[in-house]
């Protein structure tokens, strides 16, 4: 896309670097499966509630308390300001290496957790950042979430991983995050893994879909 077609240039371009968001509702597994994806494929993975929270507590931070209050509450905080906390992200990757983390065959791999969370952070994202090549959608019940947040609400020391504010999240989610679902699922760019089975079952499914990215053969919604 040009600016001569009425639309500003993308920071990056898909043909230089791969964005693959992974999505999920809260306690689906997406962190731990992004580690494994690291491993697999050297992506730099980024995590938008691990760079909000970063935000929130970073001296100076004139969005921190907003950051706090949103995330307690389970809202989603404003476009602009996890747009920008990513963007930033990626261009400090790109900054510090070209051979490393994040990179490789000369190209950039990034996985993006938890992102996007509604409709206008796609839709901005893809116009103005990076158009993404995949969503990696997991998907579990809400009691097995549930389940998997209290215990880690046991020892994160997360204001979110409460029962008052887990119901929050699911209820935001399911009325702001699955119309994402569904919009990438129109353009046959999503991936749906059941996140029941064991973490090493997951992995491997997860593993086989990236691997079609990157060898041009994935096309079509896929249910793993």
């Amino acid at each position: 896309m040009s600016a001569t077609e009425g639309k500003t240039t993308r920071v990056f371009d898909k043909s230089k670097v791969t964005v693959i968001f992974v999505l999920g509702g809260p306690g689906a597994g997406k962190g731990t499966q992004c580690a494994n994806l690291v491993n697999d494929f050297g992506f730099c993975h980024l995590s938008a509630g691990d760079l909000l929270r970063a935000e929130q507590n970073r001296e100076g931070s004139e969005y921190g308390e907003m950051i706090r209050t949103y995330i307690k509450e389970g809202q989603i905080v404003p476009m602009e300001v996890t747009i920008k906390l990513l963007e930033n992200a990626m261009k400090a990757t790109v900054a510090e290496s070209r051979s490393g983390e994040g990179w490789a065959d000369g190209k950039g791999r990034f996985l993006i957790d938890g992102f996007p969370r509604k409709m206008d952070q796609a839709v901005k994202f893809d116009d103005e950042v990076c158009e993404s090549s995949l969503v990696l959608f997991f998907t579990t019940t809400e009691e097995e979430m549930s389940k998997r947040l209290l215990k880690r609400g046991e020892t994160s020391g997360r204001e979110d991983d409460n029962e008052e504010s887990i119901k929050k999240r699911f209820h935001v989610y399911k009325e702001q995050t699955m119309p994402v679902i569904e919009h990438y699922t129109k353009l046959h760019k999503v991936a749906s893994i059941d996140a029941t089975a064991t973490i090493e079952e997951v992995h491997q499914k997860a593993k086989a879909v990236v691997e079609e990215v990157f060898s041009g053969q994935a096309s079509g919604n896929v249910t793993a």
